[in-house]
């Protein structure tokens, strides 16, 4: 992998966001429906937000050791918004930016996912699997680990 590609040549591209009004049920059915762990939250198009898998746990297991456990889980996910979890102090990077400047905000902050942003609007996200795909599948990156 070229760490000085650019991270356009990596992220994925237009992900799927969230608004920060929706239920917490909602962004239930899209972790699981797209199989992802991180949503950017975006209002009137804009980034406002990111709302990450683990957070959500951390959210739903402050009802694990209630009696009718899954029926408080259900009525707080419906009545609870995406902006009482979402995390609102991003980092975030623009498409020309380079992969090893991703490395190091990871790296430096424990992130697993950065939005690609142009101006507030949100193009894309590049995730720690997204770094583990490109690896996987550079022959350069591959013969030099044998």
């Amino acid at each position: 992998m070229n760490l000085l590609a650019s991270v356009a040549d990596i992220m994925t591209k237009n992900p799927v966001t969230i608004s920060p009004d929706e239920t917490l049920t909602v962004a239930s059915e899209i972790f699981d429906k797209y199989n992802i762990h991180h949503i950017p939250v975006v209002f009137e198009g804009d980034l406002v937000g990111m709302l990450s898998k683990s957070d959500f746990s951390l959210f739903t297991t402050k009802f694990s050791d209630a009696s009718f456990t899954h029926v408080l889980l259900d009525v707080n996910l419906q009545n609870y918004k995406v902006k009482s979890i979402m995390t609102t102090a991003l980092a975030k990077l623009e498409a020309y930016q380079r992969i090893n400047a991703v490395l190091d905000i990871f790296k430096d902050n424990h992130f697993h996912a950065l939005p690609v942003v142009e101006g507030k609007r949100v193009i894309g996200i590049v995730t720690t699997m997204d770094i583990i795909k490109h690896l996987a599948q550079d022959n350069e990156a591959i013969n030099s680990y044998k």
